[in-house]
């Protein structure tokens, strides 16, 4: 009995110790998240701006239309944690759909383990590389009047870091559910889908 009491206290601490992980990872990409999706109107107002001073005077700026590029890819690879954690990726219901609670934890954890976080982490290894030698050389755009390449090759290991970590706050949650189901961190998006 002693053994059982103990084993429930240290297993108590540990997913103490994960909701605090999960907490902490889900504020950092909800942040960001919510950062980065003013990116779009900023975008926009470039893409309009750059389009009224075209037809206006004639005239345009390759700056203007890779900025433009730039605020796209960073609300993509900035907002890809934030969409996992909110549970917005396209995701084939033809089987998932139709299963329990916990089949859906199932697959998500394996899913997560077997092909998210290896593809994310090894993106973000090569990204990563990528980018240091695009920093080392200064690299900027072959285009007159563009920008400088290495802060958007900064964006991509900082994306899929930040999908990275998210997959593994998604794959504690997943695992709470499977273990004890009645004891989950927070699943906000779940809690809508049922109300």
């Amino acid at each position: 009995m002693r053994k059982i009491c103990t084993l429930t206290f240290l297993f108590d601490i540990v997913w103490r110790f994960m909701s605090m992980i999960v907490k902490l990872i889900d504020s950092i990409n909800e942040r960001v998240g919510r950062v980065a999706i003013w990116l779009v109107l900023f975008s926009v107002l470039v893409s309009a701006g750059n389009a009224a001073y075209r037809y206006l005077f004639g005239v345009s700026s390759n700056g203007f239309l890779e900025i433009q590029w730039y605020m796209f890819s960073l609300v993509f690879l900035l907002c890809a944690g934030y969409t996992l954690k909110h549970d917005g990726h396209v995701r084939i219901d033809v089987i998932y759909g139709h299963l329990s609670r916990r089949g859906k934890a199932l697959v998500d954890v394996m899913g997560g383990l077997l092909f998210l976080l290896p593809v994310s982490l090894f993106i973000t290894k090569m990204s990563w590389d990528m980018f240091l030698l695009s920093w080392a050389v200064g690299e900027v755009s072959p285009d007159a009047g563009g920008l400088l390449r290495w802060p958007i090759k900064l964006a991509i290991p900082l994306g899929f870091a930040l999908l990275s970590l998210q997959g593994i706050s998604e794959i504690i949650k997943k695992i709470q559910v499977l273990i004890h189901p009645e004891k989950t961190i927070d699943l906000p998006h779940e809690e809508a889908r049922v109300a």
